[in-house]
């Protein structure tokens, strides 16, 4: 039986977990944030149900709380980083707002994030920007288990490894495409699991490299201690995008591509991440870019909608929605989820 809470119930709930587990109350208020904002958006693969996976991740050293994120170099346009291990929702924030900076003074940043723990919903980066009238671009490897089978491979072999870009629209609410380029995200598999349901054939296959619709094969070992894999979307252009955000968000920046021995047990996630920011005031093509944006928006979505449809709606729009919604009406955990987030505040000594 599922439980509906209010969002700043949760926040409040989790942030208490996290201050136990050894954040400082203003990073375990950010990173609470962060996890419910995803709920609230319909992202539920990248929230409160992350939570778990965190507390374990410390208790095993491979999340380091309260670290802030290190300059390594600072060319201006040009900025290398290290998370260190902190949570990616406090450095990756902290990454951003630099990068912000230097694109609004010089017109572009070009920023690699290396080593930073889980950055969740990717989209919340991308949305800073929008926010600031910038565009970005971001590519996202990441390193915990290959999950990801790569197109004619019959394992895993890499992760989810997000793409997201956001561009923001004069006058209306911004652009933000931000997917795994997997054919879902591998925390939505964590989800469907939890609820007992079978997902889309062509999702996933199985540790025999067999198709199947058992979200399990990714989630917990299988009869031979193995696991299934997810499938990218597209075929091979998303397998091809796929290696790009390997190589730009993994090697480019420093922070590693998947190569190793598989380790089932260790429960930290590595991120890094290259960003691309870019003001389009400094470019000289502002008043062109804006008419040109509102134009084509305005003729996609004047044009008859198709069977099933309400609209014809851009990426971020369902989020929107999603978020007045679950505001207005809580967010919805699932018994098992539940279960887990008791579990874990238990480990650090809170009751939930």
């Amino acid at each position: 039986m599922q439980k509906i809470l209010p969002a700043q119930q949760l926040r409040a709930q989790l942030a208490t977990v996290l201050i136990a587990a050894g954040s400082s109350a203003e990073e375990a208020a950010t990173v609470a944030a962060n996890l419910v904002l995803a709920n609230l958006s319909g992202h539920d693969s990248h929230g409160v149900g992350m939570l778990p996976r965190y507390v374990d991740a410390v208790l095993e050293g491979g999340l380091k709380p309260n670290s802030d994120v290190q300059i390594v170099l600072d060319s201006g346009a040009l900025l290398t980083l290290n998370g260190q291990r902190g949570y990616g929702q406090v450095v990756g924030e902290q990454a951003m707002a630099l990068g912000i900076t230097r694109a609004k003074s010089h017109g572009s940043c070009i920023m690699s994030l290396a080593n930073a723990h889980h950055l969740g919903r990717i989209g919340y980066f991308a949305e800073m920007a929008v926010a600031q009238g910038l565009v970005s671009l971001h590519f996202v490897n990441v390193l915990s288990r290959p999950v990801v089978a790569p197109f004619g491979g019959a394992d895993g072999r890499y992760g989810t490894n997000p793409c997201c870009i956001g561009i923001p629209l004069a006058g209306r609410d911004p652009f933000v495409l931000d997917f795994a380029t997997s054919r879902v995200a591998q925390g939505k598999m964590r989800v469907a699991h939890n609820e007992g349901r079978r997902v889309e054939p062509g999702t996933l296959i199985d540790e025999d490299g067999l198709p199947t619709t058992d979200p399990g094969v990714v989630v917990v070992p299988q009869s031979k201690g193995l696991f299934g894999a997810l499938l990218a979307f597209g075929e091979h252009k998303g397998y091809g995008l796929a290696v790009a955000c390997e190589l730009l968000g993994g090697a480019l920046t420093g922070s590693g591509t998947w190569h190793r021995p598989t380790n089932p047990g260790v429960r930290a996630v590595t991120n890094g991440m290259l960003t691309v920011l870019i003001d389009p005031a400094k470019l000289g093509t502002q008043t062109v870019f804006e008419q040109e944006a509102l134009a084509f928006v305005a003729w996609l979505q004047a044009g008859p909608v198709a069977p099933g449809f309400d609209a014809v709606q851009l990426a971020g729009d369902p989020e929107r929605v999603c978020r007045l919604q679950r505001e207005a009406e809580g967010i919805a955990i699932d018994s098992q989820t539940w279960q887990e987030l008791v579990g874990a505040a238990a480990k650090v000594g809170v009751r939930l």
